[in-house]
């Protein structure tokens, strides 16, 4: 080393390998996992920016996977969806048992319930709402043929009425929406109730 001369430190910079296609699907679950727990407490309407940050991901990544906030929405509650589909695939489900499965999916996040009886122009959303729709429709048939049901109800009567409930749930503490949705519940399955539902 010359006298004088200082001391020149080189520091180098490692670079995170790029993990490709790896990494883009775990940022997308990522996602998704925070979007069903940020939109169920804190609604629909909740900043994509607290879903981005809970995901460990930036925004950028956000909407490189998810372009506006339906499309996150749908993609959050397709397990919702899907599970009841799948009951209602079940032999022996009544109405009660989808309502009861609705029920619980409101208390965790209103949101879902939210995005299914949501008027909006969205056809990814109108999707969605036939699959709920044809999901409950056999029960709906079923109760009103046995009585359970007011012959006059229909499932978008049906769809109406959790859209209330899950309305009233909206505006209750987490801590006490399953007090609130039982109750409201009880008076709706009073208002729908045929001869033998009573």
């Amino acid at each position: 080393m010359l006298s004088g001369c200082p001391t020149v430190t080189v520091m180098t910079t490692r670079r995170r390998a790029n993990r490709g296609p790896s990494a883009a699907a775990e940022n997308r679950r990522a996602l998704v996992a925070a979007a069903v727990e940020v939109f169920g407490e804190q609604g629909i309407d909740a900043p994509l920016s607290a879903v981005a940050k809970r995901a460990g991901v930036g925004q950028g990544s956000l909407y490189r996977h998810f372009p506006d906030r339906m499309s996150l929405a749908l993609a959050a509650f397709e397990d919702n969806v899907a599970e009841l589909e799948e009951a209602a695939l079940q032999e022996g489900t009544a109405l009660d048992d989808l309502l009861a499965l609705v029920t619980e999916q409101t208390i965790a996040s209103v949101a879902f319930v939210e995005i299914v009886t949501t008027a909006a122009d969205d056809d990814r959303l109108d999707a969605v709402t036939e699959r709920v729709t044809v999901a409950l429709d056999g029960a709906v048939t079923d109760a009103r043929r046995r009585g359970a049901l007011r012959r006059d109800v229909t499932t978008a009567d049906v769809l109406l009425a959790i859209g209330m409930v899950a309305a009233i749930v909206a505006k209750t503490p987490a801590d006490q929406r399953r007090e609130t949705a039982a109750a409201a519940r009880s008076i709706l399955h009073r208002g729908l109730a045929g001869s033998n539902g009573r």
